[in-house]
């Protein structure tokens, strides 16, 4: 048996590589619906063509649920921004041009991102009931698109082979919408860490996609509230900063 290497450890899950195979092992707490979900999702955009590990299955494993795909060799564009800094133009540069590839693609039986973020507005209760309104109806006047979105497209979750070929890791938060919304919520991610290359991400999307950076900031009062249901107290502050909706009106 090959040697067990732990990638990634949460409270719900554990993600570890044995040989060929990533496994995503996750807690008997965790609902079983959640898991299969996932692996659906997953196995969609797989059949859909989309550059993606293989499936190879769901198990149960020590009480709980995994989903096992095949391990890709390459580096991820994080651990390449890491070892050669000085070019990490270059490698923002190929997140957007992977984003908007991926963007391109038609997903069948995907969630709609509207809908998506409209359930989890639904269930916060850190905001009042006038701003849920708010951000509700925003999301309604949207309009209604199905490209594929990725839903956590950040450097960590892009594999770069050997060959220069791409793959896209971690399709749990995938949907069917808005560019516009992946966009936001890409920029969002980045914002949280490093505002100042958010901001050169957002020139760069909107540039390459031909959209304006008006239609992204529109989505940020809803990614966020969407975020703010992840409960991370860190976030918390810059998050009901932008959820502040008359602050894009």
């Amino acid at each position: 048996m090959a040697d067990r290497q732990i990638l990634e450890e949460k409270s719900y899950k554990t993600v570890y590589r044995e040989g060929n195979v990533i496994v995503k092992a996750f807690t008997p707490s965790h609902p079983m619906s959640d898991v299969f979900n996932e692996a659906f999702i997953h196995a969609c955009v797989e059949d859909a063509g989309v550059p993606v590990p293989k499936l190879l299955g769901v198990s149960m494993q020590n009480g709980g649920w995994a989903i096992s795909m095949e391990y890709v060799a390459g580096k991820t564009l994080s651990e390449l921004a890491q070892e050669n800094p000085e070019r990490i133009d270059e490698y923002l540069e190929k997140l957007v041009d992977i984003q908007l590839e991926v963007g391109g693609y038609r997903v069948r039986h995907l969630r709609n991102t509207r809908m998506k973020m409209e359930d989890s507005i639904k269930t916060l209760t850190e905001i009042d009931a006038s701003t849920r309104y708010e951000l509700l109806q925003r999301i309604h006047g949207m309009a209604q698109h199905s490209k594929l979105c990725h839903g956590d497209l950040v450097p960590s979750n892009i594999v770069i082979k050997e060959d220069g070929s791409w793959c896209v890791l971690d399709w749990a938060h995938a949907s069917a919408g808005n560019a516009g919304a992946d966009a936001a919520i890409t920029y969002m991610r980045f914002s949280l860490d490093d505002p100042e290359f958010a901001e050169k991400y957002l020139r760069l999307f909107c540039k390459k996609a031909d959209m304006p950076i008006q239609y992204i900031q529109t989505w940020m009062p809803v990614v966020a509230a969407a975020q703010l249901t992840k409960h991370k107290g860190s976030e918390r502050e810059l998050l009901e900063k932008w959820i502040s909706v008359a602050e894009y009106q």
